[in-house]
């Protein structure tokens, strides 16, 4: 078989993966794509997409039953090959698919890996690889054992979220008890653990055959959680190339990523730096990374992470992946709210800025330059423009929402 006739099932219930879509045609598949009824009037690239099918939904989420059906249904005519989440939540109905279709590809066990906190924390524990101290939502003796030694405050967090979403600071036990009374019998979806203060980097990897043939390390500006709840810019950066802590943490992210299972694909993954100079790791995924860091890596690096991901995805036996010559420069992405509907950027126009973003009440831009110091003062300055210009503030929902 041939990339010519192969049959790629995306699934999509945000509004994302269009370079992925894309690539997949110009390998020569048959590109399907299964997404929310909710996101029907999106402009998706239907040049590149043979047939769209759309979910029912409410605030993104499906039935999963009725997506097996739905999917087994069209398998009767189309001979589906391989099926891919390009969302975060989408990972867990991609392998179950998977597993009921039997087709190749990470399947229920691997995934959990890669979408539950819980599962992801333990293994890594087991393995070595330092995380902050937790306890699951499920026994109440270990639960006050944890209380009792653990000093607050403390994150408690939805095991199956992704970023931000749904995890709330706790400063006290009274204070948790109370919300695990409101949380009933939703409270073993959650996990509590210690909240260290310190800066947040990312690590964003391509992996085939079980092994990260590119990797590039990047610092927040902001933690996501204090971005998301309290209001801020978001902004993120690559970091200084062959520093201490770049290398700390490619290192740290190799051992990771092969520990928990992953063989090919896109890996985006968290960690902290206490403020004792420690490195914890915080959370991982399967999947390229949202709020357009792919677009600030592609500015750093030269390497699209959506179409690198669809290469993989769509070789056939017998043949390599090659990852495409990459460049070695520095970029940032800055995003906000705005409280205009179509905010005007265009003042931002030194010769470093890359790329713009054009989405409704947001105004966004990623800053390229081989000089570290000159990304540096940029990210200062338009991050100050961007409060004084566009800044506005909504606070996160518990739960994603349309």
């Amino acid at each position: 078989m041939s990339a010519q006739n192969l049959t790629i099932l995306c699934i999509s219930s945000y509004e994302k993966g269009f370079e992925f879509l894309r690539q997949c045609k110009r390998e020569g598949c048959r590109v399907l794509l299964l997404t929310s009824q909710s996101l029907r009037d999106v402009e998706w690239p239907r040049e590149s997409i043979d047939e769209i099918f759309y979910m029912p939904d409410v605030n993104k989420e499906w039935n999963l039953e009725h997506m097996v059906n739905a999917v087994s249904f069209l398998a009767r005519t189309e001979q589906i090959d391989r099926i891919v989440a390009l969302d975060d939540f989408d990972v867990e109905k991609a392998a179950r698919l998977r597993e009921h279709l039997r087709i190749g590809g990470m399947g229920d066990t691997t995934a959990r890996y890669f979408r539950d906190k819980l599962a992801m924390r333990v293994l890594a524990k087991e393995l070595g690889i330092p995380v902050p101290e937790f306890v699951h939502i499920l026994n109440y003796k270990k639960i006050e054992e944890f209380l009792n030694t653990v000093s607050a405050p403390y994150v408690l967090k939805p095991r199956m979220q992704a970023g931000a979403v749904g995890i709330k600071k706790i400063n006290n036990g009274e204070e948790l008890w109370r919300i695990l009374d409101e949380l009933g019998d939703k409270q073993s979806n959650y996990l509590l653990e210690k909240f260290i203060a310190g800066n947040i980097y990312h690590v964003d990897s391509i992996v085939y055959k079980k092994n990260i043939v590119f990797a590039v390390a990047n610092e927040y500006a902001k933690p996501p959680m204090e971005v998301a709840h309290e209001g801020r810019v978001f902004a993120t950066r690559t970091m200084l190339k062959g520093s201490e802590d770049e290398i700390a943490l490619i290192k740290m992210n190799e051992e990771l990523l092969k520990s928990l299972g992953l063989v090919q694909g896109i890996s985006h993954t968290e960690y902290i730096k206490g403020e004792e100079g420690k490195f914890y790791f915080l959370e991982t995924s399967a999947r390229v990374a949202g709020a357009n860091i792919a677009e600030m890596i592609e500015a750093a690096t030269g390497i699209n992470f959506w179409a690198e991901w669809a290469k993989i995805e769509t070789l056939q036996k017998g043949k390599t992946y090659k990852l495409p010559q990459s460049i070695s420069n520095y970029a940032s992405i800055l995003i906000s709210l705005a409280k205009q509907e179509t905010p005007d950027i265009s003042s931002f126009n030194e010769p470093e800025v890359a790329w713009k973003m054009n989405k409704r009440y947001h105004a966004g831009l990623v800053v390229c330059s081989p000089d570290f110091d000159r990304i540096t003062k940029l990210i200062s300055d338009y991050t100050e423009r961007f409060y004084k210009e566009f800044f506005s503030y909504q606070p996160l929902p518990d739960k994603p929402t349309n």
